[in-house]
């Protein structure tokens, strides 16, 4: 029996026979396809429910963990002498679909660090590059000594617990930038903020001391773009290893 409903179906079907396929072959391949890239969906799902749960958890120690810690540095402040700033300090920051939030961290700067940043560019050509170039400057003269004790051992960054209870943050994801680094993104902005941000992600536990500003993009990008509970694992275990030896942002 001819078929003749649409002539573009008469081409359809026609290139179906020539390559040997039968319609119920042809319907099942794709019917297959599309089951394989909805079981990839739904295994995607999933994880991030599995991450979501386990970010709660950490989330809930973290915060039980920080009023001893809180109290360790009150104590440390008095017996250094050091400013009587606040001992916590937030930044807006941006997290997942380019929103804002506000970020906890242990300060580990002198009162008023922006200003003096401002002035100590202005008269350093040389770090004034190093900055623009990183978002950084390895002798920073914004930073106390305890502040410099709690960056090596990264317990600066313990109060992002309560960001990651909140759900502004998960424990691994590329590191939330601010504004003025966006432009550095560029077209990879939008992978990367298409994830939550991280306590610590590929970047941050790859030596985030030692690479470039474009390297840290590539690899925030590949993050999003590769997340997996099983790279999630590989990061923490890098994670307590540098922590470990002390290799945390200077």
């Amino acid at each position: 029996m001819k078929i003749s409903l649409i002539g573009g179906f008469e081409v359809v079907m026609k290139v179906i026979k020539d390559y040997g396929f039968s319609n119920e072959q042809a319907i099942n391949e794709i019917v297959l396809e599309n089951d394989t890239i909805n079981n990839k969906k739904i295994g995607i799902y999933i994880e991030k429910g599995i991450k979501r749960i386990f970010d709660i958890f950490v989330g809930l120690i973290g915060i039980l963990l920080l009023i001893p810690i809180t109290i360790g540095i009150y104590i440390a402040k008095k017996i250094l002498k050091e400013d009587d700033g606040p001992i916590f300090y937030d930044q807006l920051r941006i997290g997942k679909g380019g929103k804002h939030f506000k970020l906890y961290k242990y300060r580990s700067m002198i009162v008023g660090a922006d200003e003096i940043l401002k002035e100590y560019l202005a008269n350093n050509e040389e770090a004034r590059i190093e900055f623009e170039q990183n978002q950084k400057l390895k002798n920073d003269p914004r930073i106390t000594k305890l502040g410099n004790f709690l960056r090596k051992t990264s317990l600066d960054e313990f109060p992002q617990f309560i960001n990651i209870l909140k759900g502004d943050m998960s424990l691994v994801g590329p590191r939330p930038i601010v504004d003025r680094e966006i432009e550095l993104f560029g077209d990879e902005m939008k992978t990367v903020h298409s994830v939550r941000p991280g306590l610590t992600g590929y970047w941050a536990a790859n030596g985030r001391s030692d690479t470039t500003y474009e390297q840290r993009v590539k690899m925030e990008a590949y993050y999003a773009e590769n997340f997996s509970l099983l790279l999630d694992i590989k990061i923490i275990v890098k994670t307590i290893k540098s922590v470990i030896k002390k290799e945390g942002a200077v």
